[in-house]
């Protein structure tokens, strides 16, 4: 189980590697996106000498924080959290092992779906960066989502979310819209939005970040935003918002996210077209 901010993973492939068994099995919890396919590229590249079934948890299967360098607290287990593994034939493997231990993990669809269906990717760093001067006067301290997603910010996020849910049609997998995951995970409505943030009970008393050199940023959107906006343009999607994001945020931190982050060759998809791409998700690589 490796439990790391994503942009770990490549690293502890090619830690992990020499020491991975055939039929192992690997669960990146969560895997962000594109998580488990830059893994099993990793593992390719070093010519590991074994194959472990590596397999990507949609969100982290905990609610916690760390409360120290040492400690972390654990709030609550989710109810259940999608896990696929690459390929896609081998969930129900992973399943047969996790389920001894830990049944809140479910079969989820492949490793396409549990990627792009990251909603963190949407509302993390748009929401940080639009809301960059308020954390540095306040130190984060504000509600993050119900003040800092205004109607104009929440504008903002659903443009940049309908990025997202065009680039998963486009490999034909449906995801939910944002507004629509509000709905299913915490039974919030609205008619935008908007709205929906504003209707969640779960977001009350949610902090902003105490600072600009956050997980929200160095993370979200070299493990995120970038391959989200990398398979845009590799589909021809346009993707301008999200593209937006990670030029803003390599722009702050002063650092190039485009080179840091999960593009296509990093995925081990290059030059692959749609049913490639689906080919090597539901029956492993050739």
């Amino acid at each position: 189980m490796v439990v790391v901010p994503a942009v770990g993973h490549r690293e502890m492939a090619a830690l992990l590697g020499p020491h991975l068994q055939d039929g192992q099995v690997v669960i990146l919890n969560p895997g962000r996106t594109g998580g488990a396919l830059e893994f099993a590229a990793v593992l390719r590249e070093k010519q590991a000498s074994a194959y472990p079934i590596v397999a990507e948890a949609q969100t982290l299967l905990y609610a916690s924080r760390d409360i120290d360098p040492a400690s972390v607290r654990v709030f609550s287990v989710k109810n259940s959290v999608p896990v696929a593994a690459l390929p896609a034939y081998l969930t129900p493997d992973v399943l047969a092992v996790t389920g001894k231990c830990l049944p809140y993990f479910v079969a989820g669809e492949n490793v396409l779906k549990t990627g792009l269906s990251n909603i963190r990717a949407v509302f993390h760093p748009a929401l940080t960066l639009l809301n960059a001067a308020w954390i540095e006067e306040r130190h984060g301290d504000f509600d993050y989502y119900l003040e800092g997603a205004s109607p104009s910010v929440a504008q903002v996020l659903e443009a940049m979310d309908g990025e997202r849910v065009a680039v998963a049609s486009a490999l034909g997998i449906g995801v939910p819209t944002a507004r629509q995951w509000l709905y299913l995970a915490y039974g919030a409505t609205g008619k935008n939005l908007y709205e929906a943030i504003q209707a969640n009970p779960g977001y009350i008393g949610i902090k902003a970040p105490n600072r600009l050199e956050h997980r929200y940023l160095t993370e979200d959107v070299p493990m995120s935003l970038v391959p989200m906006a990398s398979l845009g343009d590799h589909l021809s999607v346009p993707v301008p918002a999200i593209k937006a994001f990670v030029h803003l945020a390599s722009l702050l931190h002063q650092r190039d996210y485009w080179a840091e982050g999960r593009t296509m060759d990093r995925l081990g998809l290059r030059g692959m077209n749609v049913a490639q791409i689906r080919r090597v998700v539901e029956e492993g690589p050739p």
